[in-house]
Formats: structure tokens, C-alpha cells, sequence
């Protein structure tokens, strides 16, 4: 999809807006007239729900969906996982929005229609007779990274498992328990195993807190200061710690505490390394939207602001950090990526790249639904408009406060 056609579908180019608060960012200084704010957040998720969803419905994403990688002779390989990559993905970044209240009439009857295809997803994904039946863990270790990010999504969206009849409940957790035999290594890939053993406490089932302890403790093991763990022993200096590592610890220690208050004296512990990560983050973003394409998977895109995103979702952001310039910040991210030609192919589907088309930022593990994970930048939808999130007046983020010449607090280490 090409610039124009997004920002006219997002009310840039004279289309009513959708909603009525005030635009967020500077739009003057991007070369953008004034536009609703939460309307352009808004169709960003559409574009990227709308395909996947309304093929998975339907029972025809295996055969609708691409499957680009970084080489051709990848591609076979790929295509045994990528289509759970899509759903699992997708579905944890929207999760919020499928669960919130308090939304206008039109983000409502959106809402809705998502919402049944959601749920009409779930059900071909997890039905071994269903064209659509997904790898859960018959084939390779991948389908445990994406079946956690699906148990994430059920676990930000309780209605979803709530609405699912009895039948499709047990397919999932059929689905779900497949993924035991997979063995993380150690990684960020021990929070995978973790995450889907917290969504069974969620739902009553039995569960392994062994897996959920060993996960916690070795990334304590692993911390390596100032709000950043390593991904494993040694540190990696990409966005691993807010793609996984800062959401998960986060939702996990929140959850896993209440079932076994000894997990409280480190849920604070690692609260305190959300916070200081949650400021490295929004420093990270410079005046313009764009950020330093460091490391890996960095085609994930403005998946690289899941854990910022996640903290202003759950209302715990620093005090240093005001949710307006949070919000800011991330429509900034969000404008820069959607400026890119070539972000969406003729079809609407995601192309491997970080700022439009570019397959050779991708890595061997990269496919059509890894990109997904951008989705993750959409957590905020699930506050009301009414929130400060949304309706608080417009304030520059850091990096732009500062290169403006606004005398700022020095920033320390925690």
C-alpha cells in the first residue's frame, strides 16, 4: 500500500475523521496537516488486522498470505511457521483494543466485527480439520515463540477465551500443551514457555511453575544493569528487551505474584528495571519518528516499542514521563513507518523491511508473519479516549524537547 493510500484511508487527504480529540505530534513539522491522532493509530491496525483476519476466518490464510524471506531457498521452510507468526502476533498487539469499553460508536461496531473474526481464527487455527490448522509444536521449536505470543493475547483480552465454547477451549489447550515438548534454549525463549504456563493459571489449568521460576530466575542471573538484560549470558544490543524480555517479565511477575506472593519482592525488583527501560526507550526516539536500527529482527519494526507501548497501557509509566509525550512519541514511530512506500505489498499484506521493501534486513528466522510483531505498538488502544493517554494536550517527547534547546534534568543510571 502506498504512502497516499494510507494517509488518505487515515483521514490525511480531506476523509472525515473518526474520532473527535485533538491530533498528537507536531504534525506541522512532519509536513502532515492536522489529522486525529487515535484515528491514524487506528488504521494502522486495520491495515495490518484486516488481511489476516478476515483470511483466517474464512479458512484461507495458508493460501492468501505470502510468504517472503530473505531468500527464496528459505522460503519452504518458512512457510511451516509463518502463518502462526501472523495470528499469534497480531492478535497480542490488538488484544487491549479487543478487550476495551467505553469506545464511540464506530470503534465499537469495528470492534465487533474483529472481534468475530478473532474468534472464528481461533477456531480454524486450533481445528486439525480446518485448512488453516496451525504448527503448535509438530514440527521445529518455532511454534513455541508464536504460540506464547498467542496465550499473551488471550491473557490481555480475557473476553476472547471467555466467548470461545467449550470445544475450541479444549482444541487450545490441546494446541497450547504441544508446545511442552519443545525445549527453549537459554534464551529469551525460556519467557516463551513461561508466558503460556501464566495463561493456564488465568484459566484454572494445571500449570508447571517450574517452568515460570526457572524463566524469572535466570534473567536475574542474566541482568546486566541500568535496565537491561541480556538475552541469555552475554548482552545483545537490539531491541530483545522490549520485543520479549521487559513485557513478558512484566506481565508474567504480575500475574504469577498474585498466585504465589513469594514472587512479590521480585515483581518490584524488576518493576524498577520496567521504569528504566521505559525512559531508554522513549530517549530512543529521535525528533523525527525514527530510532537507531540496532541488532536483530529490527524489520519487527515499531514492534521494537512493545514494552513503552505496554507500560503506558498498563498506566505505569516513570514519573519522568508524561503519557502525552508518551503518545507523542509513538504516532511519531507510527508516521515514520507508515511515510514508507512499499510497507504494505498490492494485497495489503506486510513486506520484510524496516522503512518500506528491504529484504536484506531480514534474518534466517524472518517471514511474511514474523512482521507482525509491529502490532505490538497498538497496546494504548485498549485506554479510552477519555484517558490522559489520549486526552491530555500534546507535548514534545525528549529527543525533540532537547534538540529544540529545552533545558532538561541530565539523565542517570538507575
Amino acid at each position: 500500500m502506498k504512502r497516499r493510500k494510507f494517509l488518505q484511508n487515515a483521514g490525511v487527504l480531506g476523509v472525515a475523521p473518526l474520532l473527535t480529540s485533538p491530533l498528537s505530534v507536531n504534525s506541522e513539522s512532519m509536513g502532515l496537516p492536522a489529522i486525529n491522532t487515535r484515528k491514524l493509530w487506528f488504521k494502522y491496525l486495520e491495515n495490518l488486522a484486516d488481511p489476516v483476519l478476515t483470511a483466517l476466518a474464512a479458512d484461507g490464510l495458508k493460501q492468501k498470505m505470502p510468504v517472503e524471506a530473505k531468500d527464496p531457498s528459505m522460503v519452504n521452510d518458512r512457510a511451516k511457521y509463518t502463518h502462526l507468526e501472523a495470528f499469534g502476533r497480531l492478535l497480542a498487539g490488538i488484544a487491549p483494543w479487543l478487550q476495551a469499553e467505553e469506545l464511540n460508536a464506530t470503534e465499537t461496531q469495528l470492534q465487533s466485527k474483529y472481534f468475530g473474526l478473532a474468534l472464528k481464527g481461533i477456531e480454524n487455527a486450533t481445528n486439525p480439520d480446518a485448512k488453516d490448522y496451525m504448527n503448535w509444536g509438530d514440527e521445529g521449536g518455532q511454534p513455541l515463540v508464536d504460540a506464547s505470543f498467542f496465550a499473551y493475547a488471550l491473557i490481555r483480552c480475557p473476553k476472547l477465551w471467555k466467548s470461545l465454547d467449550s470445544r475450541v477451549k479444549k482444541n487450545v489447550i490441546t494446541c497450547l500443551l504441544k508446545t511442552h515438548k519443545i525445549k527453549p534454549p537459554e534464551s529469551n525463549w525460556l519467557l516463551f514457555s513461561a508466558m503460556i504456563e501464566v495463561f493456564f493459571i488465568t484459566i484454572n489449568e494445571p500449570f508447571d511453575l517450574t517452568k515460570i521460576d526457572y524463566a524469572i530466575k535466570q534473567h536475574q542471573e542474566w541482568y546486566k544493569g541500568d535496565g537491561m538484560y541480556g538475552d541469555g549470558a552475554e548482552f545483545h544490543w537490539d531491541y530483545y528487551n522490549s520485543y520479549v524480555i521487559h513485557p513478558y517479565l512484566y506481565d508474567i511477575l504480575k500475574i504469577v505474584s498474585i498466585k504465589n506472593t513469594a514472587f512479590e519482592p521480585i515483581r518490584q525488583l524488576v518493576l524498577k528495571r520496567n521504569l528504566r527501560y521505559t525512559i531508554i526507550l522513549e530517549r530512543l526516539i529521535a525528533a523525527d519518528g525514527s530510532y537507531p536500527p540496532i541488532g536483530r529482527s529490527i524489520t519487527y519494526r515499531t514492534g521494537a516499542f512493545h514494552h513503552l507501548a505496554n507500560m503506558a497501557y498498563q498506566q505505569q509509566l516513570p514519573e519522568q514521563l508524561n503519557p502525552a509525550q508518551v503518545r507523542c512519541a509513538l504516532t511519531a514511530v507510527i508516521k515514520k513507518a507508515t511515510d514508507a512506500k512499499n510497507l504494505f505489498d498490492d494485497n495489503g499484506w506486510l513486506q520484510i523491511g524496516l522503512h518500506g521493501h528491504q529484504p536484506s534486513l531480514a534474518e534466517r528466522y524472518i517471514s511474511t508473519g514474523s512482521l507482525y510483531l509491529c502490532s505490538a505498538i497498538l497496546l494504548p488502544l485498549g485506554l479510552p479516549e477519555s484517558n490522559p493517554f489520549w486526552s491530555a494536550p500534546d507535548e514534545d517527547w525528549t529527543a525533540k524537547k532537547m534538540w529544540d534547546g529545552v533545558n532538561l534534568p541530565a539523565d542517570h543510571s538507575l
